[in-house]
């Protein structure tokens, strides 16, 4: 790495993520650490000119105090203690005027930095890529063409946890438009029989992650020198699935889902990037506009918006009016403004009127959020005629559901996903 770096470490602060996108907003790379990290760790990492020690509220780990060692203290680098966050104008100082930092975070360099580790890591294999379309994987590929070219494998897996149109959108774009190696695999029943029963969220997040791993053994069985597995894992991700001081907000199904005997060495080239910045990159590798602002999407797919145990039914249910509200909002001009939309379904029915009859049916849940690094995340407000047409779709269109509600929930308190 080119850049000059500042270390975040981690005594129990919950601001973490806000301090380091706010170092990286003034042009200087930063990532965090949990305390415990040794000085020998940090005199292997290229580039590191300052410490900040974030305190917090989080600060008791087992019973005990959290702290730095001594040895990390006395290393030489430069440190300046702060509490959950500080000032812009302190930190700004810390950076430029104490350690001496120059503003050379961009994603050009980035892009530069990631190719050359790409390509010393891979070699002369193959990489195999799980590509869903979305956002993070779409980068992902478009990052490793441009490191090691035709190396890079394709497989998009048909799960049927996927939003209406999409393996069939996925398939067109990147293997007839594109030209990518792209193998398409149709998992529907396999997933969906493996979940079948399944209602905790935790639990249907690792059969997910687990069982994709499986489908691409079972690919990469049938190519020649795929050594390795590529992922879109995020910052985010990574923060969210918990630290030694950060408590578990979710499990990402690529974060600490792997089997034991995953054959792979993975590739993670965005694991250090903000969702912002991801699109960024994207931008800066040249992708279409309505590739790096396409909405972002959960790996588990549909899975975790049919809520509790998926059935069938109602996995469909879910899919058709996901993707009215997504063709409501964009004639209302409100693709690409809104962050995130989408519909779930929990597993409770309500008693309701349809038909001039009783029904016993679902509700469907509309959310719709925004934000800018999938950390915090405020709500979209939503014009009532245009909350009144969706309605009155779904409720018409949709076969199973009687109500329709709207989450006004921020994240926090809420996350952004219900599971």
């Amino acid at each position: 790495m080119k850049q000059d770096m500042i270390v975040i470490i981690d005594l129990g602060s919950e601001e973490n993520s806000a301090v380091a996108r706010e170092i990286r907003a003034m042009g200087v790379y930063s990532e965090i650490y949990p305390h415990d990290i040794t000085a020998k760790s940090l005199a292997d990492m290229p580039n590191v000119k300052g410490i900040v020690l974030n305190c917090g509220p989080n600060n008791i780990v087992d019973g005990k105090e959290i702290s730095v060692s001594d040895s990390v203290l006395s290393c030489g680098i430069p440190t300046t203690t702060i509490k959950d966050g500080s000032a812009h104008d302190t930190l700004k100082s810390f950076i430029f005027d104490t350690c001496k930092c120059e503003a050379n975070w961009n994603m050009n360099n980035f892009i530069d930095d990631q190719v050359e580790l790409l390509r010393k890591q891979i070699g002369d294999k193959k990489v195999l890529l799980a590509l869903s379309g979305g956002v993070d994987s779409s980068v992902v590929a478009a990052l490793l063409i441009r490191a090691i070219g035709k190396q890079l494998v394709c497989v998009h897996v048909n799960h049927g946890l996927l939003r209406k149109g999409e393996p069939e959108q996925v398939v067109k774009v990147f293997r007839e438009e594109l030209g990518a190696t792209l193998i398409y695999s149709d998992s529907v029943d396999r997933f969906l029989d493996k979940l079948a029963g399944v209602a905790d969220p935790e639990k249907k997040r690792k059969i997910i992650g687990a069982e994709f791993i499986r489908v691409f053994e079972e690919e990469a069985r049938k190519l020649d020198g795929i050594d390795f597995l590529a992922q879109g894992t995020i910052y985010p991700d990574i923060v969210e699935s918990g630290t030694k001081t950060n408590k578990i907000v979710k499990s990402h199904h690529n974060v600490g889902g792997l089997p034991d005997d995953l054959k792979f060495e993975l590739v993670e080239p965005l694991k250090y990037l903000f969702k912002d910045e991801v699109r960024a990159c994207g931008k800066a590798l040249g992708l279409p506009d309505d590739m790096v602002y396409r909405q972002p999407f959960p790996g588990p797919g549909l899975g975790v918006r049919c809520l509790g145990a998926i059935t069938r039914d109602r996995l469909e249910a879910v899919r058709e009016s996901d993707a009215i509200l997504r063709e409501e909002f964009a004639r209302a001009g409100l693709q690409g403004k809104v962050w995130q939309y989408f519909t779930l379904i929990p597993e409770v029915k309500s008693v309701g009127v349809k038909d001039n009859a009783r029904s016993f049916e679902w509700p469907v849940i509309i959310r719709a959020v925004n934000t800018v690094d999938a950390m915090t995340a405020t709500i979209e407000h939503i014009d009532w005629a245009l909350l009144d047409k969706i309605t009155s779709r779904i409720i018409k269109e949709v076969k199973g559901v009687n109500r329709v509600c709207y989450d006004l929930t921020p994240k926090p308190t809420g996350t952004i996903e219900w599971e």
